[in-house]
Formats: structure tokens, sequence, C-alpha cells
């Protein structure tokens, strides 16, 4: 059974000037703004970027709870934080990399175990399997 959630963007004008919004299908986020200044020179709005390392940090801390659960284990607290990085590559640019930074404090865990379980966890959680998938596209022009 799969599960479809979606998102959505509307952009108008050029890549410098032009203006972006974001909304999910959840309202979380809805015509929040994102734009080329918000993602290469600090402007307040949103970015790719912080947007999948806000994404990989929670699902990779869902399967963390996960993969506790099936060792008998409960979080009393987890802190994940992600940093992905934008690299210059060529003309263009590329996600070179997403680091997850996990503080946990789980009673009963030992280090032995909560590394086992931190590495299962990020290498099965859905979003660290999408960062390395097939991405399929349809365009339509109209």
């Amino acid at each position: 059974m799969a599960i479809v959630r979606k998102a959505s963007v509307v952009w108008t004008g050029d890549i410098k000037t032009g203006k972006g919004e974001i909304s999910t299908e959840s309202g979380a986020l809805s015509s929040y703004p994102y734009g080329f200044a918000a993602r290469f020179e600090g402007a307040r709005g949103s970015n790719p970027e912080e947007l999948l390392g806000a994404a990989h940090a929670s699902c990779f801390t869902m399967a963390i709870a996960g993969e506790l659960a099936k060792a008998g284990l409960t979080a009393e607290r987890m802190e994940t934080k992600a940093r992905v990085t934008l690299d210059k590559e060529g003309e263009g640019w590329a996600i070179k990399s997403s680091h997850l930074t996990l503080e946990a404090t789980i009673p009963g865990a030992d280090d032995a175990t909560f590394q086992k379980i931190a590495a299962t966890a990020k290498a099965n959680c859905p979003l660290s399997k999408v960062i390395r998938a097939e991405i399929s596209l349809e365009a339509t022009l109209r």
C-alpha cells in the first residue's frame, strides 16, 4: 500500500528576482516564500536544502524510534540536526551531503546498541533512500 503526500510550488519571474511559494497538503506550509535571495544570500524565506534537511532529520529520528522499539527501548528525548551542503559544481549546483547529528537520552541503551540502531536507521529511513533513488519526471508545457 503506497502512501502519497503532496506539496506544490508556484514561481513567478526569473531566477534572481523571481519569487516562489511553497505549500504542503497538510497546511504546514501555505504559500511560504522562497527564492534566490533566501537560498543564496541569507534573506528571509525557505530553500530546498533547508526543507530537505528538515525532512531527513525528522524521517531519520522516526526511524530510530522504530528501531529502538524493536530492541525494547524507548527514547526519553532525541534531537537530530541536519546540515545539507550545497556546493558549486561546474556551471550549476549540487547537494553533496546531508549530515545528521543526533543527541539522545535512551534509558537502558548501551553505546554499541545505540550506534548499531543509529546506523540501521540512517541506512533505512525513506529519506535516506530517496537521496539515492531514481528520480522520475513528467513535464507538461502549456
